[in-house]
């Protein structure tokens, strides 16, 4: 049902830099603003995204392009670009990008009947350009609480990946080699130097180098046993949920 231009803008006031609030109330306010208007819940507390650079652009499309790849070749397994996310009592963040094994694989999330992500993914990955005193900080911080595994940021200002194990509470490093091999979805593997530098050859060459690993077959296989039998837990619905744009 088409929501009215009042109702539509009445959120903005509320959803200033700073103001404090519960993920209920957030998601209640966020809903009546305009869709070019982006805001995010992180601690408790609202922040206001501003204005995208080109530089930010580039190197999203760069990792996305990756992730996509990468799903298209693991069943199970979604890859999201700018989704709300309905992490917690006081966090609703929207990540430049992230990847969950489905909930009837086995994932830890679900997608809520209009259509938002609910729980942690599994994989979060932020483009930080502007961004990036909440993004290694704030953020992680809200993204650990909730249970994402692995946490992927992309800084522009010192051209470097930085990579997370949550759970540990541990940054890790890529090989020797340069290749960052993530963790929770084995076979991603990401070229660092090539992902930076937007080298689509070598990165894509590097991933296929990833799903031709042994480890990548095994976590297919176990993706496919865990499956919800034909009858069981319903499966959730497909598709980006939540506000267009990126955030902050």
């Amino acid at each position: 049902m088409a929501r009215s231009r009042t109702k539509r803008t009445s959120g903005i006031a509320e959803l200033e830099n700073g103001a404090r609030m519960t993920q209920p109330e957030f998601h209640q306010l966020y809903e009546q603003t305009p869709e070019d208007f982006r805001a995010e819940l992180i601690g408790g507390i609202v922040y206001v995204s501003s204005p995208l650079k080109l530089r930010h652009g580039t190197n999203h499309l760069s990792l996305g392009t990756l992730f996509f790849a990468y799903q298209g070749h693991t069943p199970g397994v979604e890859c999201e670009d700018n989704t709300t996310v309905q992490l917690g009592e006081e966090s609703e963040p929207q990540p430049d990008l992230y990847l969950r094994i489905l909930p009837e694989y086995g994932g830890q999330s679900r997608t809520t009947e209009d259509d938002y992500l609910a729980g942690a993914p599994e994989l979060v990955a932020e483009i930080a350009q502007s961004s990036q005193s909440i993004d290694l900080h704030t953020k992680l911080l809200d993204y650990a609480r909730y249970g994402v595994r692995e946490y992927l940021v992309v800084c522009l200002r010192e051209g470097q990946l930085r990579w997370f194990d949550l759970p540990a509470d541990e940054e890790l490093h890529p090989d020797r080699d340069g290749v960052y091999r993530v963790r929770v979805f084995p076979g991603l593997w990401i070229h660092g130097a090539a992902l930076l530098a937007k080298d689509y050859g070598r990165l894509m060459a590097t991933l296929q180098q990833g799903l031709a690993a042994p480890e990548h077959a095994a976590f297919v296989a176990r993706l496919a046993a865990a499956r919800a039998p034909a009858g069981g837990r319903k499966p959730a619905k497909r598709g980006s949920g939540g506000k267009r744009g990126s955030t902050m």
